[in-house]
């Protein structure tokens, strides 16, 4: 057979096979400078968004500065009408909405603006050994052992008897003092290292180093006292006010890119704000699409979606119910017609650890926005599992609207896995899917992102709030 013979052999044959390829060598360069300036935005996001608190504010003012005003409970909205509606300062909706009525469904994006953390306990604050020390407990998954001899922020409010609510952000000036965690040094660790890694350091050993110095003054434990006047000072507070605070020890690094290209994004709380911020941006930029456009960033993912603020809570309920009643229509009939995007991260393939990971599923940096038939773990526990119906309807939409995407899995069988608040969705009969941006290091306090991901997963949503 000829060379020309084969060459046409293989061409006829190549439409059967699937390959997917790198955002890089199908962008235009158009679109490269468009991801570019999207990245830039998500770096400043990233950078003050460090708490789920500080992203619901963030986000209140791009929302504020697009023209979104706070919803007015039983008011009948008309379509191209922006609204947003805050849950206890931990969560937000964003609503646009559409031409159609509401009983034709919503298009809904959900992602979590908690990220893993270091909680301040409610009696924290001790002195041991003339040293000022915070006491903690984790909040979400993580290795502890990446949490100690690294700067760390304080972030969150004190809330007094009276009701009045006191902010609390520590570090992120450059003039801010900050904080950490000791770890033992490597001459006396002999016996540290003997540990696996989840011995090494312990949960009640993640205790925050916070002052030194003691009160000119009589009396016992002066450097606590110390600080406790430096608190009531700057803050008003007092010892007993710690009982009804919330606040957290966050990682204290700047958001920057990453690599000689700059093609990636090193920060804090990848997990899940880069999805976040994505659903926030696509529906920022919603005018009047035929089909109402809801955003829901929510809380509490990282520890199952409990609690008032989390995906679990019967407030997303109340609020489509509040909306559906001013149309006639109940959130039943809106629910069953209605397509979720449950958009949060998974993991890269990683070259370090290639053993966890089935290459094949397993979504890639730069390849695009990761979608994920099932989450869950060992025989699809704990996932929605989408239908073979919901996977072809976003292959045709992305395709349609140039988005660049690949399937992507959380690890080989067997070897681990996750969740995210899709199973929450789907349950209220609702068409849901994850899909979202693949990242390295997750969980630590210093995850890696690719920009083309971040950006094919605003350009996914988007054309999903397009979809009819």
């Amino acid at each position: 057979m000829s060379e020309s013979s084969n060459e046409k052999k293989k061409s006829q044959y190549e439409h059967l096979l699937y390959k997917k390829k790198n955002a890089y060598e199908l962008m235009s360069d158009e679109e490269i400078v468009s991801c570019e300036k999207f990245a830039e935005g998500y770096i400043d996001f990233l950078t003050k968004a460090k708490t789920e608190r500080l992203a619901v504010k963030e986000a209140v003012k791009l929302a504020e500065a697009a023209g979104f005003k706070p919803y007015v409970y039983g008011k009948k909205l008309k379509p191209g009408d922006k609204v947003y509606d805050i849950n206890r300062d931990k969560a937000l909706t964003l609503v646009v909405m559409g031409k159609a009525p509401l009983k034709d469904g919503v298009n809904l994006v959900a992602a979590h603006v908690d990220a893993p953390r270091i909680d301040l306990k409610q009696n924290p604050l001790y002195e041991d050994s003339e040293i000022a020390l915070f006491k903690t407990r984790y909040y979400g998954g993580i290795k502890k052992y990446q949490w100690v001899a690294i700067p760390l922020e304080l972030h969150g409010v004190f809330v007094k008897k009276d009701a009045t609510k006191v902010d609390v952000s520590i570090g992120p000036d450059k003039g801010d003092p900050l904080f950490t965690i000791t770890d033992l040094l490597p001459h006396l660790g002999a016996d540290q290292m003997k540990k696996t890694m989840a011995e090494g350091i312990t949960g009640e050993g993640l205790n925050v180093i916070v002052g030194s110095r003691p009160l000119k003054d009589e009396g016992e434990s002066k450097v606590k006292m110390q600080i406790l006047k430096i608190l009531n000072e700057k803050y008003g507070v007092t010892e007993e006010d710690f009982l009804s605070a919330e606040l957290s020890v966050v990682p204290a690094f700047d958001t920057r890119e990453i690599g000689f290209d700059r093609s990636l994004i090193g920060g804090y709380g990848h997990d899940d704000r880069v999805c976040a911020y994505s659903g926030l941006m696509a529906v920022l930029e919603q005018d009047m699409p035929e089909k109402t456009a809801v955003c829901l960033l929510v809380d509490k993912e990282e520890i199952g979606s409990e609690g008032v603020t989390g995906m679990k809570s019967a407030y997303f309920d109340c609020f489509m119910s509040d909306l559906c009643q001013s149309e006639g229509t109940t959130i039943y009939e809106c629910f069953a017609n209605s397509f979720c995007l449950s958009t949060d991260v998974c993991n890269a393939f990683d070259p370090n650890f290639p053993e966890v990971s089935d290459k094949r599923n397993n979504a890639q940096l730069n390849y695009g926005l990761s979608i994920l038939k099932h989450t869950g773990s060992r025989g699809k526990s704990g996932a929605s599992d989408a239908s073979a119906e919901v996977i072809a309807k976003l292959r045709k939409l992305f395709s349609e609207n140039g988005v660049i995407w690949q399937m992507g899995e959380l690890g080989k069988v067997d070897q681990g896995g996750g969740g995210t608040v899709a199973m929450f969705t789907a349950v209220r009969n609702i068409d849901t899917i994850d899909a979202g941006v693949p990242v390295l290091s997750m969980h630590a306090p210093y995850e890696i992102i690719s920009k083309a991901d971040l950006y094919m997963t605003y350009k996914g949503i988007k054309a999903l709030f397009k979809n009819n």
